[in-house]
Parts: C-alpha cells; sequence; structure tokens
C-alpha cells in the first residue's frame, strides 16, 4: 500500500482536510510535522513553492494545494466517494469550496481565528480588537452565503457528505471556539447542526488539534 506523507505545522485547518479525507479512505499516511518557519524554507519550498501547507508527497509523487489533493485522493483512492454524483451538487459544492477558499479564510476565518484562539494558544498573543471587529461585517456576509447554500440539506452536497464539507470543516470548528461564533451563527442555526454532524465524524475527531501531539507520537514510533 501507497504511504502518503502530509508536510504540515499540525494544528493548520487545511492540513486537517487532508488528514481527514487519507482517513475517510482508509490511507496509510503519516504526519511530516514542520515547526512555523519551515515552511518558508527549504526543502519545503521544494514541495510547495508559495511557502503554504499542505504538501501531501508519496513514491516521488508530490502535490499542493488543498482542493487539489483532494480531488486526486477522492479520485485515486479507494474508499467513500466525496464527489456529488449530480451536476447541481457539484456546482453547489464547488461554491462551498470557492467561499472556503477565497474569502472564509482570507477574510473572517485567518484574522477572527488567529486573533482569537491561534495567536494566543501558540504565541501568548493578546487579541487585537480592531482586527476582529474589521472581519465581523464581512464574516457575516461569508456565514448568511454558507447558510443559503447548506439550506436544510444534510451536507453542502447533498445527501452525503462533500469534498466541501471536508474543506469547511476544520476552519469552522476552529471559528467555533472563537466568541463571534455565537453572533455569526445565532440565526444560522444549521451551520451549527452541520458542524456537529461533520465533527462527529471519525476520521476528524482523529485529528482535531489537541489529538495531534499524540498521533504524530504515534506515527513516529
Amino acid at each position: 500500500m501507497t504511504r502518503y506523507f502530509v508536510h504540515t505545522v499540525p494544528g493548520s485547518p487545511f492540513a486537517r482536510s487532508v488528514m481527514a479525507m487519507l482517513g475517510e479512505k482508509g490511507a496509510d499516511w503519516r504526519i511530516a510535522p514542520l515547526v512555523p518557519g519551515q515552511h518558508k524554507a527549504e526543502p519545503h519550498l521544494s514541495r510547495h513553492p508559495m511557502g503554504k501547507m499542505p504538501a501531501l508527497t508519496w513514491d516521488g509523487g508530490v502535490l499542493y494545494e488543498t482542493q487539489a489533493i483532494l480531488r486526486y485522493c477522492d479520485e485515486v483512492l479507494p474508499g467513500p466517494v466525496f464527489t456529488p454524483a449530480t451536476a447541481d451538487e457539484r456546482a453547489r459544492m464547488n461554491q462551498a469550496i470557492g467561499l472556503c477558499d477565497c474569502y472564509l479564510f482570507p477574510e473572517a476565518a485567518g484574522p477572527i481565528v488567529f486573533q482569537r484562539v491561534v495567536g494566543p494558544a501558540v504565541a501568548n498573543l493578546v487579541a487585537d480588537e480592531a482586527i476582529v471587529a474589521a472581519a465581523m461585517p464581512r464574516s457575516h456576509v461569508i456565514f448568511a452565503e454558507l447558510s443559503r447554500l447548506l439550506g436544510d440539506r444534510a451536507w453542502f452536497g447533498g445527501d452525503h457528505p462533500s469534498l466541501a464539507d471536508l474543506m469547511l470543516g476544520p476552519e469552522l470548528e476552529l471559528f467555533s471556539r472563537a466568541p463571534e461564533w455565537a453572533e455569526l451563527t445565532e440565526a444560522r442555526p444549521n451551520l451549527r447542526a452541520w458542524l456537529a454532524r461533520i465533527e462527529a465524524r471519525p476520521a476528524m475527531q482523529a485529528v482535531v488539534w489537541e489529538r495531534l501531539p499524540a498521533l504524530i507520537a504515534s506515527q513516529l514510533g
């Protein structure tokens, strides 16, 4: 069986999406942990020339960009399929993925989650309230559109979890640790219920932030 390596600073929500996908597929995989800063230098730049995370390697193969990795794994690995069967469902899934990459992370989760969750936990930083406040109006727009796309469905791709669910889950799980989550989801209970569903999946639970140190230790052992 091919062994896959996920090169990332542990805790990256994008890497968690990839790890969850590999878990869902029953693949043989390992975390190749980086410390902050290593992703901006060699040898990681040879895997991802933009110095971002994650990168996936296997048997001489190298792939970066979370969307590309998830789509590749869904296509080549056996197990459950995360690409919807109909054009309408795929379009909705792709819209949600676009929202995640282009708007949710850079304009909402990036500033708010870093100020409220990541910075305090990793570097003992005090949140900059001005940055959080400035990100909230746009966050409401993004959350409203995610809620609309989900509607009364169980998943963003329809009746079954999709690539969009695997991408959005880690982003919104970290967001749910910030106090702003309550305001952003108060009128959008479908997002709260959806997050509980995606986070209950064993493949997601296995790679939640707090479990990564023990997982890395077990893999290295």
